[in-house]
């Protein structure tokens, strides 16, 4: 239970550090930090410590397939709608995609054993 909370309170404290850095007008620190893969790196030192280096490749693996796969969508549906609706509603339909492609991928991954 006790490394749920730090793994909690890291993943706030990273977020609140980017919003706050883009608020005071650091666009380039905060875009840094939106960049770098920040909630990855902090999993992977956690899972890479608890489960062992074979199992952090793996997940890598996973990963980098996964983000083709589901957040290249999601960022196309942003960059075309943004422009045409409102930030809520663009947010919501990519996040859609998000999740739809995000989850047929897991469910192929887990159904054919791939990155195990």
């Amino acid at each position: 239970m006790q490394n749920i909370l730090i793994y909690f309170i890291t993943g706030g404290v990273v977020t609140t550090a980017i919003v706050l850095l883009e608020e005071s007008g650091l666009r380039l620190l905060s875009g840094l930090a939106t960049l770098m893969p920040v909630f990855t790196l902090i999993a992977y030192f956690f899972v890479g410590e608890s489960r062992g280096g074979i199992a952090l490749s793996k997940h890598a693996e996973l990963v980098l397939v996964g983000t083709l796969v589901a957040w290249v969508p999601y960022m196309l549906v942003v960059i075309y709608l943004a422009p045409r609706a409102d930030t809520s509603k663009t947010i919501g339909i990519a996040l859609a995609a998000f999740f739809a492609f995000a989850l047929v991928f897991l469910l192929l991954t887990q159904h054919y054993g791939w990155f195990e």
